[in-house]
């Protein structure tokens, strides 16, 4: 189905192979232009605020370091939902809040960033946002059912969405390590 990688990442692997694949996958052309138009749209191309989206002030990019806070949140409730100490609901809960508070500025982060991908990783890019665009909204479903007193719902959506989430994280670590897409920080 996908074409082996040719520049010696490990081709008998499956997930460099599947994650190389999407590179080569034309069909996520469109997309990729969609979140191009998101992004566009969104942030702006250019200037003072696009520059510290992208981590100037910083002299690293911003939304590699902004993924650790809603995953590392979610990934907290996950361990207390799994562990049930006496009264994980309520802090499970406002962890996986927290992690929702802390989505929108991580996506922002990653829109500034994506102008300055090449076509191949602008399609990885385009499944790493709907992976963990899923991710999010199972959180936020998550939430609400924990909100209403389904915490055993809850738990189950959240363990869905750290799955979709692990999955973009994935995709964004392939995007960052093994594509070696230029980490320009303007004005840096």
């Amino acid at each position: 189905m996908f074409a082996a990688p040719s520049d010696g990442r490990s081709a008998d692997q499956p997930l460099p192979r599947l994650a190389t694949g999407l590179e080569q996958l034309s069909r996520l052309d469109r997309a990729a232009e969609l979140l191009g138009r998101v992004a566009g749209t969104v942030v702006p191309s250019s200037g003072r605020v696009h520059d510290e989206l992208r981590g100037r002030s910083l002299g690293h990019p911003l939304h590699s370091i902004l993924t650790d806070l809603p995953i590392g949140l979610w990934s907290a409730a996950v361990a207390l939902d799994l562990t049930r100490p006496a009264d994980h609901a309520a802090s499970a809960r406002r962890l996986v809040g927290l992690g929702l508070l802390a989505a929108p500025p991580t996506a922002l982060t990653g829109l500034a960033d994506f102008g300055a991908l090449s076509a191949p990783a602008r399609r990885v890019a385009a499944v790493h946002a709907a992976a963990n665009g899923s991710g999010t909204l199972l959180a936020l479903a998550s939430w609400r059912a924990r909100r209403s007193g389904r915490t055993g719902l809850g738990t189950l959506l959240t363990l869905a969405g750290m799955g979709a989430v692990s999955v973009g994280g994935y995709l964004g670590g392939h995007l960052a390590q093994s594509m070696r897409e230029p980490a320009h920080i303007p004005g840096a």
